[in-house]
């Protein structure tokens, strides 16, 4: 079973390099509209406080976590969206990113103080550390995405991105179902190109479904970042064409895409 550490460094990394697009941003800049409809810059990094206290909330107080999922299932979706309003109108941009930077250090200090083989509860099924820290991971990537975009910075694509891509191919059949298809029955043949030009690969060489492209792109499809118009990821196969088009690596409802 993966350990937490590497994948804790990880996001320890990215944190840190999303931090540096806005550390230095003028207090009237966080204001600035990102691709999310209705979320400024400051709403990016809310969410991910939010999301970070949460998740520290389900190491340390599984009992105040269970008062938390019972808060959501009122409003699945608009239960998070109000978490990130509800920081953004309580706080400056300099207290945000203060408290953002205090809360996500502990958090990752608790992931990895978590006991081998607990299960840690999540509003999906529970999950070990290394698999909390990789769902961390793939928001602050996809958050930091949206940032970045507002801000006109291409961020370079990392090694980093090989978990998030892991979490994409895993959620293929959460993809189907919560869109109201049966999984299909045979495995897919993912195969995707590392930014250093090395070759990813999930299932058997020989599967008759196919998803072939750019590890980023993969990424950016499944956060559902980017149109799949636009991205270098290409299928074979009438069910792997249709898990490109449903794609989602985040928990809860079906998104509406970009």
């Amino acid at each position: 079973m993966a350990t937490a550490g590497p994948i804790v460094d990880d996001l320890r990394a990215e944190s840190d390099e999303l931090d540096e697009l806005v550390a230095d941003l003028p207090a009237e800049r966080w204001a600035e509209a990102t691709p999310a409809p209705g979320w400024t810059i400051a709403h990016q990094i809310a969410h991910l406080l939010w999301t970070d206290r949460v998740a520290l909330t389900a190491i340390t107080d599984e009992a105040e976590f269970t008062s938390v999922l019972g808060a959501a299932a009122t409003d699945p979706s608009g239960f998070v969206d109000q978490g990130a309003e509800d920081i953004v109108a309580a706080a400056t941009p300099a207290e945000l990113l203060a408290d953002w930077r205090s809360t996500r250090t502990k958090l990752h200090d608790e992931l990895l103080a978590v006991a081998d083989g607990r299960k840690l509860p999540w509003f999906g099924p529970p999950m070990s550390a290394a698999s909390m820290a990789t769902a961390r991971l793939m928001e602050t990537w996809a958050h930091g995405f949206d940032v970045a975009d507002a801000l006109g910075v291409k961020r370079p694509a990392t090694a980093r991105l090989r978990s998030i891509a892991h979490i994409g191919v895993r959620t293929r059949d959460f993809a189907f179902a919560i869109n109201g298809f049966d999984a299909p029955a045979d495995p897919f043949r993912v195969e995707l190109r590392g930014p250093d030009g090395s070759t990813w690969t999930w299932g058997p060489e020989d599967a008759a479904q196919r998803v072939t492209g750019s590890a980023e792109d993969f990424c950016a499809l499944v956060t559902q970042r980017r149109s799949r118009a636009v991205l270098d990821v290409m299928a074979e196969g009438e069910d792997a064409q249709r898990w490109l088009t449903i794609a989602q690596a985040f928990a809860g409802p079906p998104g509406p895409g970009r």
